[in-house]
């Protein structure tokens, strides 16, 4: 029953050789409750995202047994590609916009793991025993439910590590085949793409933990120049406490003389916010003190990012090193590496 905290995975830097390996996914992950006409799509944070779904869950009830339990990832796609911005669009308060958004970006299901079957709880048996019923049960599901590929060969799985993200996966996955299922434990092991990116600091915001007495630095705000416009990409974070508090000291000069700072328009946007300029609110932020100090775009940071999301890092990036050798204005989009596209149908068929 409903919530199941779903199982995690730790991060590696190499695919570990244990027999398995299967795309990893980049959607929200969900594990799928069916009694009978009844289902729910329990998230990550045991919240239920039901609702936002009918179109998949009509598609469930067509395509897998009438009482199981299955774990997996909701996806938008896009073409050949997965869209997680159209993804993110998908959860909306009003029931209107739902039913629209179900027919404008219909929502798929990828199912990894299997948890229950009938009466059966299969969460004890060893994950070699669930991949073969699961294989079962999805065996006649419709085209927006689907099996994830797998493969027990080393070769392959570094071969989809390095063509997948083409379609907008985000790396491979590897599970222990004799592995039972534990929720909420890093049982697994993900591998995921890391690039390097010089970016220009243009602000930042200070720590939860912060005081009036001792401000800490809680993330450095990055952009990237497009055209002659500096586009907020993302920020850096996870100093430790120490290095916060001298970051705050060693900034300070470039506080002033801000009067003309890119993003200072920022105080003029209300809740739609198409570029994400830092500071303005958008539904998923409201509530939250997004203010930052500016800082003259004088300082290059070489950072660390997993892959983009449009035009900004899809998750924190972390700090590598200061570039005083480099120039704000050669931070650019051009240095990025483009992954090379791919066909997300020769993945799914």
């Amino acid at each position: 029953m409903p919530p199941v905290k779903p199982m995690l995975a730790k991060a590696v830097p190499e695919i570990p050789d244990l027999g398995h390996t299967e795309p990893k996914w980049d959607g929200f992950r969900t594990i799928v409750f069916r009694d009978g006409d009844e289902v729910v799509l329990g998230s990550r944070n045991e919240k239920p995202m039901t609702r936002y779904f009918p179109e998949l869950v009509a598609a469930l009830k067509r395509s897998i047994p009438a009482r199981c339990v299955l774990d997996g990832e909701i996806v938008v796609i896009a073409g050949e590609r997965l869209d997680f911005d159209a993804l993110q669009q998908r959860v909306h308060p009003a029931e209107s916009r739902v039913r629209l958004l179900a027919e404008q970006t219909p929502a798929a299901f990828v199912g990894f793991d299997i948890l229950a079957d009938a009466s059966e709880n299969l969460m004890g048996r060893p994950f070699a025993e669930r991949r073969r019923r699961l294989v079962d049960v999805l065996s006649d599901a419709d085209g927006s439910v689907f099996l994830t590929p797998a493969t027990a060969e080393l070769e392959t799985a570094r071969d989809w590590f390095n063509r997948f993200e083409g379609a907008g996966l985000d790396g491979v996955v590897a599970k222990p085949l004799d592995g039972t299922y534990q929720p909420d434990r890093r049982t697994m092991f993900k591998i995921k793409h890391e690039r390097t990116a010089d970016c220009v600091v243009a602000g930042y915001r200070l720590h939860k933990a912060s005081t009036p007495h001792r401000p800490l630095l809680g993330s450095l705000l990055l952009g990237l120049y497009d055209d002659g416009r500096l586009q907020h990409v993302g920020v850096a974070a996870a100093f430790a406490e120490t290095r916060r508090a001298e970051l705050i000291d060693e900034l300070k000069e470039l506080e002033s003389g801000t009067e003309d700072h890119p993003w200072k328009a920022w105080e003029e946007w209300a809740v739609a916010n198409p570029d994400r300029v830092p500071g303005t609110q958008s539904r998923w932020s409201q509530g939250k003190d997004l203010s930052f100090v500016p800082l003259r775009p004088e300082l290059v940071v070489e950072v660390a990012y997993e892959h983009m999301q449009g035009n900004r890092f899809r998750h924190t990036a972390r700090f590598r090193r200061w570039r005083p050798d480099r120039s704000p204005e050669t931070c650019t989009y051009e240095q990025l590496e483009r992954p090379v596209d791919f066909r997300l149908s020769d993945i799914l068929r």
